[in-house]
C-alpha cells in the first residue's frame, strides 16, 4: 500500500455510499433532538454526535457577539487556508483530510527543553514553544485532551495572540472544567471567538468533531449552500456556569 493509498484508507469520515447512508439517517436523527436553525445548531448537533448523548447540546458554550460568531470565524480560518493547530496527536489524527486546505499540526512534541527546565506538562510547554514562533495567531487551535494546553492557550491569548477561533474540550476531573472557565473569561474579553463545553466531560473525539464542523459549515460556504452573513442574536450562557455531569 502506497502512502497515498494509505491517507485515503486511514481519513476519518464516510466515503462509500453505504457508508454515507449510515452517517446521514444518523444525522437525522440528531437533527430530530437539537435544532437546525443556526450555525451554532450545527455545532451542538455534532456535539451530540460525537457523544452520543442527547443531553450534551446543553453542556456547549459560545464565546463571541452571537453563538454563531465562532462558527462563522472558524469556517473563514478554513476558506483562508488557515493552519488548524492541535494539543495532540489524537486531536490532530481526527481531523479529517477532506474539504480543506489547512496545514494540521500538533504542539505536542515541542518545548522539550522548556517542560524540563520548568517542570511544566509536555502539552503546556507545546503551546508555549509554538506560540513563540507566532503559530496560533490567525489559527484554528483545538484543545481536546490537555487542561494544561487550554490554561497555557488562555495565557497566550491574554498577552496579545489571536487564534481565529478556539474548540477547546479537554476531559477528565482535574483543571478541566476550570481550564475552559479560564479559557472562556479570556477569549471573551479579548474579542477571540470559542467554542467549548461546561462539565468534565469532553476529549479528542469532540474536539475533533467540532473541529471538522467547521471544515463543513466552510464547505457548505464555498459550495453556495451557506453564507456567513446573516447575523444572529446571542443566547446568554454565563461564563462561569459551570454543570457536573
Amino acid at each position: 500500500m502506497t502512502t497515498e493509498e494509505f491517507a485515503e484508507y486511514a481519513d476519518l469520515g464516510a466515503t462509500t455510499s453505504e457508508a454515507m447512508d449510515i452517517a446521514e439517517t444518523s444525522m437525522d436523527r440528531v437533527r430530530e433532538l437539537v435544532p437546525d436553525e443556526t450555525l451554532a445548531d450545527r455545532i451542538r448537533q455534532k456535539s451530540v454526535h460525537a457523544t452520543g448523548d442527547p443531553e450534551f447540546q446543553h453542556l456547549v458554550r459560545f464565546t463571541g457577539a452571537d453563538d454563531s460568531e465562532p462558527v462563522r470565524a472558524g469556517a473563514r480560518a478554513v476558506l483562508d487556508s488557515a493552519p488548524i493547530v492541535t494539543d495532540i496527536t489524537m486531536v490532530q489524527a481526527g481531523i479529517t483530510g477532506r474539504g480543506h486546505d489547512c496545514e494540521v499540526r500538533k504542539a505536542i512534541g515541542n518545548g522539550a527543553d522548556l517542560a524540563a527546565e520548568t517542570g511544566m506538562t509536555r502539552t503546556a510547554a507545546s503551546v508555549l514553544e509554538l506560540d513563540k514562533r507566532g503559530v496560533y495567531d490567525g489559527a484554528v487551535a483545538a484543545v481536546g485532551n490537555a487542561p494544561t494546553a487550554a490554561l497555557a492557550l488562555a495565557d497566550c491569548i491574554e498577552d496579545g495572540t489571536r487564534p481565529a477561533v478556539v474548540v477547546a474540550t479537554p476531559v477528565g476531573f482535574v483543571k478541566a472544567a476550570e481550564s475552559r472557565t479560564r479559557l472562556r473569561s479570556v477569549a471573551a474579553e479579548h474579542g477571540v471567538p470559542a467554542i467549548t463545553n461546561v462539565g468534565r466531560r469532553g476529549g479528542s473525539g469532540l474536539a475533533a468533531g467540532l473541529t471538522n464542523e467547521l471544515v463543513h459549515v466552510a464547505s457548505d460556504v464555498r459550495d453556495g449552500e451557506v453564507s456567513l452573513d446573516t447575523a444572529e442574536a446571542a443566547t446568554d450562557h454565563p461564563v462561569g456556569d459551570e454543570v457536573k455531569r
